[in-house]
């Protein structure tokens, strides 16, 4: 009988696959090697694939669709409610199966090559902005087990540790002299690693219209602007500004119950870069905003009414609904749009 509908429990070696026909009945189950899949679906007639967004998945929805297959991608947390059974890969490809069906189940879009290859650039270079961090507090903790204290922030420990390795009188031994160079020659490179991805990401960015329209919103830069463009790709996939926001977990958490509305912090949901380059975006305008003399404006309001926590986690959902304004409807950022619609 006819496939109409597969689910596939990805992994390393070994995939599990449950599929099912028009009226709903289970009409396979079986596990293939990875070597088999392409030849398993290359054979089969064009149907409705589900998988949840995981490594490799966007990689196997590409090559899957040009084999004329229809495939949508879900989040994990999303598939796990249709899970009947114990955890085992047999019942999570039969959930799978199950919840990609459903008309109201949330996908995830397809990324192409282009946009994994900008978002591996960002992830490395934020793997190494981490190291860089731990490696400077390291070096902070170290010294001071010696009495010797290194003002925070990373930008002293290029300028004071130097001095103190080299100052003989602060009696430190001549082989943790050698060992703090040598961390401190780990630090230079992580730094120079990081300045060499960010050059390629500005190179990305200049080379792409929408990354630079996005860059024009205040808060938004380069670094920001095409982790955007990478990690939403089509917007039309949204249906407003406000279901980006959601995404990325910037708008608030409900537990409400018995039509009482109780409003707890932002979600927290999606992606954490992004979450966090928009706040972090919307300090920097908190932080210019205060220096101008301009006490009209929407975030100094905002300010004077809450505190700059909320503000900028204010700001950053404002600019998450913008970005999908200016990237859905095709439109170049004003800064004077509200007015310019008071006008009309």
């Amino acid at each position: 009988m006819k496939i109409t509908t597969v689910g596939i429990d990805l992994a390393k070696n070994v995939f599990q696959l449950h599929g099912v026909n028009e009226f709903g009945k289970t009409v396979v189950k079986k596990q293939l090697r990875r070597d088999q899949v392409s030849e398993y679906f290359v054979n089969l007639p064009a149907c409705l694939i589900g998988m949840e967004a995981c490594g490799s998945a966007h990689c196997w929805a590409r090559k899957l669709q040009g084999f004329g297959h229809t495939v949508k991608l879900m989040a994990p947390q999303f598939v796990k409610p249709y899970v009947k059974t114990n955890k085992n890969d047999a019942a999570d490809a039969e959930a799978i199966c199950e919840a990609v069906a459903r008309p109201n189940m949330r996908f995830v879009p397809i990324k192409n090559v282009e946009q994994q290859a900008v978002l591996a650039l960002h992830r490395v270079r934020q793997g190494f902005v981490k190291a860089r961090t731990a490696q400077a507090n390291q070096i902070r903790g170290l010294l001071g087990e010696f009495g010797l204290i290194v003002p925070q922030g990373i930008g002293y420990i290029a300028t004071r540790v130097p001095e103190l390795i080299e100052d003989a009188s602060n009696e430190l031994p001549g082989s943790f002299r050698v060992l703090v160079q040598r961390l401190l020659d780990h630090l230079k490179e992580l730094d120079r690693q990081v300045a060499e991805l960010e050059a390629q990401i500005q190179t990305w960015h200049r080379h792409s219209d929408v990354s630079c329209k996005l860059a024009q919103i205040p808060g938004i830069g380069p670094i920001t602007a095409s982790a955007l463009v990478a990690s939403i790709g089509d917007a039309k996939n949204f249906d407003s500004g406000r279901q980006v926001a959601a995404w990325l977990g910037l708008v608030p958490k409900q537990h409400s119950s018995g039509g009482k509305q109780n409003l707890l912090g932002i979600s927290k949901r999606g992606d954490t870069y992004l979450r966090t380059l928009l706040i972090h975006g919307a300090r920097s305008v908190i932080y210019r905003a205060g220096q101008k003399s301009e006490s009209c404006s929407w975030i100094n309001g905002v300010v004077n009414r809450r505190n700059k926590n909320v503000a900028a986690v204010a700001l950053a959902n404002k600019n998450a609904r913008i970005v999908w304004a200016l990237l859905a409807h095709d439109r170049e950022f004003r800064s004077d749009y509200m007015t310019a619609l008071a006008v009309v």
